[in-house]
C-alpha cells in the first residue's frame, strides 16, 4: 500500500484547480495512510465521529493541520467540536448555529462554518431546506461569533450526472443570491459540496472545497 495514497492524491490534484481546496476525509481511516497523505502536502483532514477524530488529533499531533468536522453535531458534543475543530461544515439548524455561536463566545473561538442545506428534498440527510434557510438569515447574520463562509450540500443518492450538477449549481446560485443581500456576518465566499463520486460536476458548478475519502482511501481502512 505504501505509496499508493500519494499517487492518488497527485494524480487529483492534477485534475482539480488551485482554488479547490482538498479535504481528505478520515473516518476509519489508519493514522498510517493519514500520515502519508500528510506527507504528499494535505493538511485539511475532516472527520464526522467526534471521538475518533479526537483519538487522531492526539496521535498525529501535527500543528499545521486543519480540521474539518462534517458529521452531524449532537448537542452534548458541540463543546468539543468548537475546542477541537477550526471548521465546521455541518451547521444544519438555526437552533445549531444559536448553540455554536454562544459555546464559541464563551470559549472565545471564532470557527469557520458552513451553513448545511438541502438543495433537494432527502429525508435522509439534515440541513435547511431552501426556504426555511430564507426566513433563518436574518437571525443567522446576529451570530457574531460564527465566521459563516458559505454553503455546504450533499445530494441525494441515486442521481444521473445532470441532476447532480444542476443541484450543485442550485446550490451555487443560491450562495450568490444570499451575497448580493449584503449581510454583515453572512460570508458567502466558500462552498463546500463534492464527494468521491460526484466531486467532477461539483467543481464545475463553482465548489471551493471537495471533501473526498474512498477515492483517496479505499485500500487503506483501519
Amino acid at each position: 500500500m505504501t505509496g499508493s495514497i500519494a499517487k492518488k492524491i497527485n494524480l487529483i490534484k492534477q485534475k482539480i484547480p488551485q482554488n479547490v481546496k482538498l479535504i481528505a476525509i478520515t473516518k476509519q481511516v489508519s493514522i498510517e495512510a493519514m500520515k502519508e497523505a500528510y506527507e504528499t502536502g494535505v493538511r485539511d483532514f475532516g472527520e464526522n465521529r467526534l471521538q475518533e477524530a479526537l483519538t487522531k488529533q492526539q496521535q498525529l499531533k501535527l500543528g499545521d493541520i486543519n480540521w474539518h468536522f462534517i458529521g452531524h453535531i449532537q448537542k452534548n458534543k458541540a463543546k468539543k467540536v468548537i475546542e477541537n475543530f477550526a471548521w465546521i461544515h455541518s451547521v444544519d439548524s438555526l437552533a445549531l448555529a444559536q448553540r455554536l455561536n454562544r459555546l464559541a463566545a464563551e470559549l472565545n473561538r471564532v470557527p469557520k462554518v458552513f451553513l448545511q442545506v438541502k438543495i433537494l428534498p432527502d429525508p435522509n440527510k439534515y440541513g435547511w431546506q431552501v426556504t426555511e434557510l430564507w426566513e433563518d438569515l436574518e437571525k443567522l447574520n446576529q451570530f457574531n461569533q460564527l465566521d459563516i463562509q458559505g454553503l455546504m450540500t450533499i445530494l441525494p443518492l441515486g442521481l444521473s450526472p445532470a441532476e447532480t450538477l444542476n443541484a450543485f449549481q442550485a446550490t451555487q446560485k443560491l450562495a450568490a443570491a444570499i451575497q448580493e443581500k449584503n449581510y454583515a456576518n453572512l460570508t458567502m465566499e466558500q462552498l463546500s459540496m463534492g464527494m468521491s463520486e460526484d466531486y467532477p460536476q461539483a467543481i464545475a458548478a463553482g465548489a471551493t472545497m471537495i471533501r473526498l475519502g474512498r477515492t483517496i482511501f479505499s485500500d487503506a481502512n483501519s
